[in-house]
């Protein structure tokens, strides 16, 4: 009975993460034409990406730590209510200051479904399963995304749809998606069974305290979180300023959600069929120093491409199916290193380093892409390298502890040996 319930607990998450996905990404495809509409410059397109990923950033571990105490429900659907009315409060504050605010806001709102539930699904799920499943969140959620790109996009192709609301306008797809995500939250409430925190402490410890408890995190825990902002610097760039590449060369809201899509149908095709082979390799670590070599590789070939599209179509698809392979590969790494209880605080400190990444990556990007696309798209290249370096030291310090340990373990056996002698 008990796994007939986690399994359809399972379920259901994938399927939040599917809708959370559609929902959430209504108004990409759409925003840096909005912003142009508003006469606010491409640089502020990628502050308004930073400020919600600072959000993110310093939502993650709270609502983690929180989470952890019980009452997930409860929790997640707060977040995602404080999510709606950012991002509606976005589309009609017309003013950029006031535009940046609401948007850490929403960041601050949204990442508690994505970190509690991602917590549930690791908590609740043996470590031989728990890669696929996690392959399969980000599956659901690719694609989710890519499906909220191509609706999106077709919302702002036909834009006119709104004119009942008294004007044209952009804006009016925030309230859809306000909306939208606020009957997601109803179908949150009704179907998602809230189960008892596996492992929890029997002292319920503060929120600061628990903070404070992760500032003693391992050393090679530590590199690796900061290898996983630098590859998000990268990856994060790629997606939001390919939404911008696609504007300069003169394609539509429309072009920009079909290729959208196209990857999240790649990226979905690769976790059904790659993930699940791709989690029994025992050097997993080293594979993914392999994912940021070769993304690196892929980034530097394509946008120096004569015809940037058909490598955006083709050799990019390549980094695409990589990329999908190594967020369930990093997931499980830091779920291995968690202890018992202490899930929902783990991966709440992991988003924070990856909304890290999300922050930086804009800020730095917007930069460097007024200078010149080119030099912005080499820089993402280059953080996936500095990324590999910093898993180099990971794999050092793990060697190194490895040896320690047989070499304690050989002085054991000899001292037992002398004892029976």
């Amino acid at each position: 009975m008990w796994r007939l319930f986690m399994r359809k607990n399972m379920i259901m998450i994938i399927l939040y993460f599917f809708i959370q996905g559609i929902v959430h990404n209504l108004g990409h495809p759409v925003t840096p034409y909005f912003v142009e509409d508003l006469g606010i410059s491409d640089y502020m397109f990628g502050l308004f990406f930073s400020a919600m990923s600072l959000g993110l950033m310093i939502g993650a571990p709270l609502w983690g730590i929180l989470s952890d105490r019980g009452h997930r429900k409860l929790y997640i659907a707060i977040g995602l209510i404080i999510y709606s009315l950012g991002q509606i409060a976005f589309g009609y504050v017309g003013n950029a200051t006031w535009m940046v605010i609401f948007r850490l806001i929403s960041g601050f709102g949204v990442v508690s479904g994505i970190t509690i539930m991602t917590a549930i699904v690791i908590e609740q799920t043996h470590p031989s399963e728990r890669a696929k499943l996690l392959a399969f969140l980000a599956a659901s959620s690719t694609l989710g995304a890519s499906l909220g790109y191509f609706f999106g996009g077709q919302l702002g192709k036909h834009i006119d749809w709104f004119s009942f609301l008294g004007n044209v306008s952009y804006a009016h797809i925030f309230l859809v998606q306000g909306l939208l995500n606020g009957l997601y939250v109803l179908l949150i409430i009704l179907t998602l069974k809230d189960v008892e925190v596996k492992f929890a402490p029997r002292e319920r410890t503060s929120v600061f305290k628990g903070l404070k408890s992760l500032s003693k995190m391992d050393s090679s825990l530590l590199l690796f979180m900061l290898s996983l902002t630098l590859m998000n610097i990268g990856s994060t760039n790629l997606s939001k300023y390919i939404d911008v590449y696609f504007k300069e060369l003169g394609y539509t809201t429309d072009d920009l959600g079909t290729y959208v899509m196209v990857t999240g149908i790649v990226s979905l095709l690769a976790s059904i069929f790659l993930v699940k082979h791709v989690a029994k390799f025992k050097k997993q670590l080293g594979f993914i120093g392999f994912i940021q070599f070769s993304s690196a590789i892929i980034v530097f070939i394509v946008f120096r491409a004569n015809q940037v599209l058909l490598a955006l179509y083709t050799l990019y698809m390549v980094y695409v199916i990589l990329r999908t392979l190594y967020t369930p590969l990093e997931q499980n790494y830091i779920a291995k290193q968690a202890k018992e209880g202490m899930y929902g605080s783990v991966m709440g400190v992991r988003q924070s380093f990856v909304s890290l990444g999300m922050v930086l990556g804009p800020l730095i990007g917007g930069f460097l892409y007024e200078i010149s696309p080119l030099l912005l798209f080499d820089f993402n290249a280059f953080t996936f390298l500095l990324g590999l370096l910093l898993l180099y030291f990971v794999w050092l310090i793990e060697m190194g502890r490895k040896k320690r340990l047989n070499q304690a373990n050989e002085i054991m056996n000899a001292t037992a040996v002398d004892d029976l002698n």
